[in-house]
């Protein structure tokens, strides 16, 4: 009943019945759409100016000192977690990574010995709690050719309780 024949019959009939679709669809757009698409007929006003909209959005300051003093140092030894792999939390043992003992008001490059790299010159003289922050919300950002590999921590508040934990153990 069904032979090769048979079947290869039915496939090319249905391949070409498909071409003569394509090409006649093609015909029709050739013919009644010659210069694209016709132009919106009817535009919805939605009470918005195209002049808003090209005007950048300014972002709210965020007065990082009134949060840190509200920051969970409890809540930044979970935080500590991501931090660990690299460095150490006792004055004088470095990992990968420097000793964060006592980091919040030292020098940025305060170890010696310690290979830094040049790019972390860029953020000032001193680990301050916005020079801090601004480095763990994204390092290679703020720092462009640091040799830190970490991403970052997105989350405000998980940065302000890290600093508050680490600035909590180094006394």
């Amino acid at each position: 009943m069904f032979d090769t024949m048979v079947i290869t019959k039915a496939v090319a009939g249905f391949c070409a019945a498909l071409l003569i679709f394509m090409l006649g669809k093609w015909v029709a757009d050739t013919l009644y759409l010659p210069y694209g698409a016709a132009p919106q007929a009817y535009i919805i006003d939605l009470g918005e100016d195209e002049t808003d909209a090209a005007e950048p959005v300014e972002e709210e300051e965020i007065d990082v000192m009134a949060l840190y003093a509200e920051a969970d140092a409890e809540a930044g030894s979970a935080q500590w977690r991501q931090c660990r792999a690299c460095h150490q939390m006792t004055p004088d043992a470095h990992g990968v990574g420097p000793s964060l003992y006592g980091v919040v008001g030292r020098d940025i490059d305060g170890i010696d010995g310690f290979n830094y790299s040049g790019a972390l010159s860029a953020l000032g003289d001193v680990w301050t709690v916005e020079a801090l922050n601004a480095f763990l919300e994204n390092p290679r950002g703020t720092a462009p050719g640091t040799s830190m590999g970490f991403a970052g921590m997105r989350n405000l508040q998980d940065r302000l309780n890290l600093i508050a934990w680490m600035e909590a153990e180094s006394q």
